[in-house]
């Protein structure tokens, strides 16, 4: 009969014998996932202190454009379409990585790769239009704002494109490691994060325009 310890209410023999406090350090999964979701809560406190900025700057045009007049819709529904499919294939790539499949890693890893270099170019191309009219970061406090919540959403996007060549490159020398895996996994968790910043961006900024 397995006696229990009468102050934890534990089993007095066996794994579960041992106090919590004293059973060691947790796995390296679970301190790597652990850490970097404050990362991501660390980065979504900065994309709020820029939504809240631009909310109470969007109406300071200086006499200049407002978003109804410099925004192309058509061009930004495309961009996020763009977004939106390279998470769906992000997934697909982080389920090949489970399954250590090579192939499907990289083609996944591809996909993710050239939908997210189109969004970018779409950016970066909408940013030109705007510059050359005369609309640029310095006309406005409403453009500065602008600038500065769709500029730094592209710049994380951009970092996630460099992040995942390398993830690429570990993938082709290194192989399945754990240590590549737990990499992956913060990549995805990235990856989709700046996911549903963009849809906040794409509903306040772009459909919030009048």
């Amino acid at each position: 009969m397995t006696t229990v310890d009468a102050i934890t209410r534990r089993p007095a023999t066996g794994p579960d014998a041992v106090p919590i406090s004293e059973r060691g350090p947790a796995p390296t999964n679970v301190v790597v996932g652990y850490g970097f979701w404050l990362f991501l809560l660390s980065d979504i406190i900065v994309f709020s202190a820029l939504f809240a900025a631009y909310a109470v700057l969007s109406g300071q045009t200086a006499g200049g454009p407002h978003g109804a007049q410099l925004f192309d819709l058509r061009s930004v529904f495309i961009e996020t379409m763009c977004l939106l499919a390279s998470s769906f294939a992000c997934g697909m790539f982080s389920i090949a990585i489970e399954r250590r499949s090579y192939l499907g890693a990289f083609a996944g890893a591809a996909i993710t790769f050239l939908l997210g270099a189109a969004f970018i170019w779409l950016e970066v191309s909408e940013f030109a239009r705007m510059a050359a009219s005369g609309a640029g970061p310095s006309r406005s406090a409403f453009l500065s704002a602008f600038f500065a919540l769709v500029g730094a959403h592209g710049l994380h996007v951009t970092s996630g494109l460099l992040w995942l060549l390398t993830m690429m490159a570990q993938i082709a020398t290194l192989g399945f490691r754990p240590m590549v895996m737990r990499r992956v996994y913060c990549f995805s968790l990235f990856w989709h994060a700046l996911d549903i910043v963009w849809i906040g961006v794409f509903t306040i900024v772009y459909l919030g325009a009048r």
